[in-house]
């Protein structure tokens, strides 16, 4: 019997739509690391319900982060420039307790090797800033390079912060995934 924490992508359930609001606006330390530079509005429910939740439930762009059975966060992406299919992706886990246990990291295996084989694209990529260095670490350890920081561009609090950009091509995804093992080792869940 696996007794390692099982990490699922999926589309929510409706009955799921109050305790993931409840997550997400209860316990916001995400939001000082989520792009906080841009400034967070809480969304009322109802804008929760025709924004994210039902972004999530379309689960084109975006999939909640299952973890045992309940949801701790999302994954998603967006188009940069889709004409030159130039692809982000992103990630929050929104429960602060599940910090620092690579979960993420866990998460975006999945998600990655889905964008690869679902996209017509050669190149995922994250944008992060320096006051996030878990996004950057999660994002190394699994295989995306620092392809530029743009020093100083992010001023928040009284501080200027780097943005920082990661990447990873399909070849070099591919290689890793074959190399590593990841796939077993790293990938506990199905989307």
């Amino acid at each position: 019997m696996n007794s390692l924490p099982i990490i699922t992508l999926r589309k929510p359930r409706d009955d799921e739509a109050e305790s993931l609001y409840q997550l997400m606006i209860s316990d916001e330390q995400w939001t000082e690391f989520n792009g906080p530079y841009f400034g967070h509005v809480r969304p009322t429910y109802d804008e929760f319900l025709d924004g994210l939740f039902a972004k999530l439930k379309a689960g084109d762009q975006s999939l909640a982060i299952d973890y045992d059975g309940r949801l701790i966060g999302t994954v998603s992406y967006y188009w940069e420039d889709e004409q030159t299919r130039w692809l982000e992706a992103g990630i929050i886990i929104y429960d602060s307790h599940q910090w620092g246990r690579g979960l993420g990291r866990k998460a975006l295996v999945p998600w990655v090797t889905h964008l690869f084989e679902t996209l017509e694209i050669e190149r995922v990529g994250m944008t992060t800033w320096s006051g996030n260095p878990r996004m950057v670490a999660s994002a190394e350890s699994i295989g995306f390079q620092v392809e530029g920081r743009l020093r100083k561009v992010r001023y928040y609090k009284g501080v200027y912060y780097d943005s920082i950009k990661l990447g990873v091509t399909r070849e070099e995804w591919e290689s890793k995934l074959k190399t590593t093992q990841a796939q077993d080792s790293l990938l506990a869940g199905e989307l």
